[in-house]
């Protein structure tokens, strides 16, 4: 008698470690209707790459698609020009939304900060963005050699006080256009209409555009005392 109770006690236990055995090998499975749903593994946050690191450095084959996703998660369209001589605020339009995305995203990392406007001509245009500064031009490295197309067809007219950038169909285009560059036009220029990308306008600050225009240059219409952008900020 003794003997058979150990014999049921061997078995029921042998029965038992068999069951645990058999639910740990289908513990990383989910069952439902009969279907076998495999878990999938979580992809940590910091692996997923952002838009700038997908993209950069920019080129001429994918500046307009990084620009498309980029001017729908940036929808900012006010900026802020801070110089020596005062403030200029900008609106940028929002129908010519890749030059209002790429000025956004250049205001955004620094890029026109210690930048200076190079080229006053009195009466005409204000010219800026460029620099022979190493960091200015270690920030352009980081993002690209890029052009962007012209966008002349909403009507926008190069009236006194827009913001404007050259168009990359003019012949020599990297040799006469930039999208670090812009200018500001200190008077109605028509004869630029078509040619260049009216993206934007000065809504306070034209005195200081006057100022600007007015100081001293030698023959190359570069101001004898450099005119600085201390930086360009996003307003709200």
């Amino acid at each position: 008698m003794r003997y058979l109770l150990l014999l049921v006690s061997f078995l029921v236990f042998f029965n038992c470690e068999d069951k645990k055995t058999k639910r740990k090998k289908i513990s990383n499975s989910i069952t439902k209707n009969d279907s076998v749903i495999t878990k999938t593994p979580k992809v940590k946050q910091d692996s997923v790459l952002t838009l700038e690191e997908t993209f950069l450095p920019l080129n001429d084959d994918n500046a307009m698609a990084f620009f498309a996703e980029y001017e729908i998660e940036n929808p900012e369209n006010k900026v802020r020009i801070v110089t020596d001589f005062g403030t200029i605020d900008i609106q940028l339009f929002e129908n010519t939304q890749y030059h209002r995305a790429n000025f956004i995203f250049l205001t955004k990392n620094k890029v026109f900060d210690g930048t200076q406007f190079h080229r006053v001509v009195k009466d005409f245009v204000i010219q800026g963005g460029s620099s022979d500064s190493r960091e200015v031009l270690k920030k352009r490295g980081r993002i690209g050699r890029y052009l962007l197309p012209p966008d002349t067809r909403h009507g926008h007219k190069h009236y006194r006080g827009v913001i404007s950038i050259p168009s990359s169909e003019i012949e020599n285009a990297y040799k006469l256009a930039s999208p670090y560059e812009f200018f500001i036009t200190q008077s109605n220029q028509h004869h630029l209409d078509g040619k260049y990308t009216v993206f934007g306008k000065v809504t306070d600050g034209m005195d200081v555009v006057d100022k600007i225009a007015a100081v001293e240059t030698d023959g190359g219409d570069w101001p004898i005392r450099n005119v600085y952008i201390k930086k360009v900020v996003i307003l709200k």
